[in-house]
């Protein structure tokens, strides 16, 4: 995908807000490895911190909802520009149960799970839970290089 797909030349218009979308798909809970190369095939020639950092926060976010969730579960990663905060990416997962919110640093399972959402708090810039039409979205923001 050429560098202007995610309108990455870093112009826009003052005053105006851009949401170009990069991907939009569906989420497979049995290949989120998947997931990562077609981040990394959308972000090439990105430094490769933020390419890894984008990679673990979808992944991270996407392991949350197959683990909590309820099918279906769908990906979206777009460009925003905004006058305020400058360019950055978002990351968005969706799923079918808007009652159960991400809590960080606890997990249903065990001891040893439960630190998806603290890594997503520490890497972006801002994260959190919508709903729409019936629908959790749970996002981050990460700068754009």
């Amino acid at each position: 995908m050429p560098d202007n797909a995610l309108g990455l030349d870093g112009h826009h218009e003052a005053g105006r807000t851009t949401g170009e979308v990069a991907i939009d798909t569906s989420l497979s809970c049995e290949d989120l490895a998947a997931v990562r190369g077609a981040i990394a095939d959308v972000l090439d020639g990105r430094p490769r911190g933020f390419v890894g950092d984008v990679q673990l926060v979808a992944t991270e976010l996407g392991a949350n909802a197959c683990d909590h969730a309820d099918a279906p579960r769908h990906l979206v990663l777009r460009r925003e520009v905004h006058d305020e905060r400058g360019a950055e990416l978002v990351i968005e997962v969706r799923d079918a149960t808007p009652g159960r919110l991400p809590v960080v640093g606890v997990s249903r399972f065990d001891e040893t799970r439960g630190r998806g959402m603290r890594m997503v708090e520490a890497v972006c810039n801002d994260w959190g839970v919508r709903e729409e039409d019936g629908v959790k979205v749970v996002w981050g923001r990460l700068p754009m290089p």
